[in-house]
């Protein structure tokens, strides 16, 4: 028996040889803790799992609870806490795609599903889970540059408990999580990544200011766009409602001027109507002749301006050459062979003129 445990205590010391003081300080190990001693009646804890070894062989795991054992024979080689345990894992470095140095530390939670497999399966559970921790994160973040260790940590996170199951399955431990505590930069690298922050703002400013910009003209546009489109259909409507009312104007004097034509013809027709429209026209050529030298300095005048008598004669003739065509063709035939000469007056000048 003293020689197992002075064979025990060597390998001890061996297998410590290569760890650094700071992790045996940080994480204790659990294992090498002070173990109960056989009383054969034991009351083990909940949530511990004891290894009994008989005889320096595995025999079996005591449950929570009352248990009995067999003194000298049998011993509790190992207690194995099956809590959920959190690894604080110390700052390193690591390379990134991108060459960056980055200084990376983080948290890590894991449990003992196997207290078999984590007493007789690795030496330290803990030392080595921690390990295992440091290069896979080394590796994992070799494989990402640095704009997307910040973008992708929760993959990166995802990754890693991944990994580390893969290989702690045999050491009867699984990695529930791990959490990345905090990302170091170097000073050069941080402020470039500030500057390259301030330039990305400066972008986004500038481009909605552009924006902006560019919507206002698109709507000082639409509006010029618009109220075109208004002045037209105005104008539209003005000029339709300006026709409408002129084609009204022509209808109401047309009817008007109908209506005095056939009230003028009744008149005609009764007694004295020739008097009465031989009368109308020699007032009409007066006001007539009053105008002509307001409107114009040439004047176009026949040979007897001053006998009215003979232009109403001449009047009423036409009047009753449109009323007998038979008579009108007769005094134009007569006209045609019969010419008259009539004196055209321009200024103070006379002209005569064949017609």
């Amino acid at each position: 028996m003293l020689r197992s445990l002075i064979r025990g205590r060597t390998l001890l010391q061996h297998s410590r040889r290569g760890i650094p003081q700071a992790w045996l300080v940080a994480a204790p190990h659990r294992w090498a803790s002070s173990l109960p001693m056989n009383t054969v009646v034991l009351f083990v804890p909940q949530q511990e799992a004891w290894v009994v070894e008989r005889m320096g062989r595995f025999h079996r795991i005591l449950d929570p609870g009352l248990n009995f054992l067999i003194p000298v024979v049998d011993r509790i080689r190992y207690v194995q806490s099956l809590k959920e345990i959190v690894i604080d894992i110390p700052e390193q470095s690591a390379v990134s795609l991108d060459n960056v140095t980055l200084q990376i530390d983080g948290v890590l939670y894991l449990r003992i599903m196997d207290p078999y497999k984590a007493s007789y399966g690795v030496e330290d559970p803990e030392y080595a889970v921690t390990q295992l921790a440091q290069t896979t994160m080394r590796s994992e973040l070799g494989k990402l540059s640095l704009d997307s260790v910040f973008r992708e940590r929760e993959v990166l996170n995802m990754n890693m408990v991944t990994q580390i199951n893969q290989a702690a399955d045999t050491w009867g431990i699984r990695c529930l999580r791990y959490e990345i505590k905090d990302i170091h930069v170097p000073p050069k690298v941080k402020e470039a990544m500030q500057m390259q922050v301030e330039a990305e703002r400066k972008k986004r400013a500038t481009v909605l200011e552009s924006e902006g910009a560019r919507e206002a003209e698109i709507n000082i546009a639409e509006g010029k766009k618009r109220s075109r489109i208004l002045a037209s259909e105005a104008t539209k409507a003005e000029k339709i409602n300006q026709a409408a009312g002129e084609a009204n104007a022509v209808i109401v004097q047309a009817k008007a001027k109908a209506e005095s034509i056939q009230m003028l013809s009744e008149v005609l027709g009764q007694q004295y109507g020739s008097q009465a429209a031989s009368l109308t026209v020699a007032e009409q050529y007066v006001s007539a002749f009053n105008n002509l030298a307001k409107q114009t300095n040439t004047l176009l005048l026949p040979s007897n301006t001053a006998d009215v008598t003979s232009m109403v004669s001449q009047a009423m003739g036409i009047y009753n050459a449109l009323n007998k065509p038979e008579a009108m063709k007769e005094k134009l035939t007569m006209d045609a062979a019969y010419t008259e000469k009539s004196p055209l007056v321009s200024g103070n000048q006379t002209f005569r003129s064949e017609t």
